[in-house]
């Protein structure tokens, strides 16, 4: 294990050169200065912005955006690449995104595509203003949710560094990772309030080398939520809550998912969400699979089922629970897993009936829950765990098949 966190790192250290170096070498690109930007939260700040870009991405030596100190808002950005050279955006303000959800046309509001070697720093925020937006959500009343604006979209973005960034208040997920390989998410804040509906913190999807390391997340759903076809995911030293803890899931809702595969979550401290860790596949699924998914090392604080495997997940009851997932779920461990649970069903490994999980290994467990039911209890269908150290609750002593 040790092994695979050393690897874990190596782009970090392989970024924090490329960023120094940048730092050292770049043309700097000053939005108020050069560009003519305002801070005064209500001129747009788009086309400084896109501008800046134009030139920086043209340069063959590293370059350097800044945003200055000050409140500046922007009314939409899609920075495109590829670029000539290494870009750097430093955002040391707070950038404000239009308050009414139908002003936009499309589910984005900042977005990166196609960029190599990319850094964001500079201790500044993106406020996605959307306590307005989050009454309009209907994920509860229809199938498919109203595309609301995501904060940051990270699209084929690769051998890239995003760190002391706040994003804040998104309107639906803060942070979409898409198609990526190499993006390290360091020192990084997401802030919403708890009833911030379909707010996920940093969702992955189809990515390769995604690290996401002392981060801060606080928001209305999952702290950080893997799609289909992420591999080699590295989450360390994450404080979660509120929210929906860190998932894995749902998978299998659409016809050619991509695997999941080399998931590692550690040193994390869960509190106060209404899961903690999980893996979720629709029932009636389209085939996939999901393996190499390791929880080690967390602590749960007042944490509503923490620890879950759910392959009968089925929100607002819009499927049918008849037919058995077929996502295969393979090589799963939670280790060292202490804290106290806000239910008592501290542990709960609902597997398929069709495809009982495999290589699933539980060591070190010690959850408590203090409610008048009485001590924490497990639930298993179709598992038979292996299981080592303390475990508290008793964990599957008696497996159902």
């Amino acid at each position: 294990m040790g092994v695979q966190w050393n690897m874990a790192i190596i782009p970090i250290l392989f970024l924090f050169l490329f960023t120094s170096t940048a730092k050292a070498q770049s043309g700097v690109f000053d939005l108020v200065a050069k560009y003519g930007a305002k801070a005064d939260g209500k001129t747009d700040l788009s086309q400084p912005l896109l501008n800046a870009w134009k030139e920086a991405c043209a340069s063959t030596t590293p370059s350097k955006i800044v945003i200055p100190k000050g409140t500046y808002f922007l009314s939409k950005a899609t920075l495109e690449g590829p670029c000539k050279g290494p870009i750097e955006l430093q955002v040391q303000g707070t950038v404000m995104a239009p308050a009414d959800p139908s002003v936009f046309k499309q589910p984005d509001w900042v977005a990166f595509n196609r960029i190599d070697q990319f850094s964001m720093s500079g201790g500044g925020v993106f406020d996605g203003q959307g306590a307005t937006a989050w009454g309009k959500n209907d994920c509860a009343k229809h199938k498919y949710c109203t595309a609301l604006p995501v904060n940051l979209r990270f699209n084929f973005v690769n051998n890239a560094m995003i760190q002391d960034i706040t994003t804040k208040d998104s309107k639906q997920f803060h942070v979409n990772v898409l198609g990526c390989k190499n993006i390290t998410f360091l020192h990084f804040t997401v802030s919403a309030p708890e009833n911030s509906i379909n707010t996920d913190g940093i969702h992955i999807g189809r990515s390769d080398g995604v690290n996401i390391t002392n981060a801060i997340i606080k928001t209305g759903d999952d702290c950080v939520s893997l799609g289909d076809g992420s591999k080699n995911v590295v989450v360390h030293g994450v404080t979660c809550g509120p929210g929906h803890g860190i998932s894995i899931g749902s998978l299998g809702k659409f016809q050619g998912e991509e695997p999941v595969a080399g998931v590692h979550v550690s040193n994390c401290t869960i509190s106060n969400t209404m899961n903690g860790v999980r893996i979720k596949s629709w029932p009636a699924s389209y085939p996939g699979s999901a393996t190499d998914m390791h929880f080690q090392d967390i602590t749960m604080n007042n944490v509503g089922n923490p620890i879950i495997v759910d392959q009968e997940y089925c929100p607002w009851n819009q499927c049918n629970l008849k037919l058995p997932s077929r996502i295969k779920l393979s090589n799963i461990s939670f280790k060292n897993i202490r804290g106290t649970s806000s239910t008592q069903q501290a542990v709960k490994l609902i597997c398929s009936s069709s495809l009982p999980c495999e290589g699933v290994e539980l060591a070190n467990i010690d959850l408590v829950y203090n409610g008048p039911e009485g001590p924490a209890t497990c639930h298993c269908q179709n598992v038979s765990p292996k299981l080592t150290g303390k475990q508290n609750p008793s964990t599957c002593s008696t497996p159902s098949q």
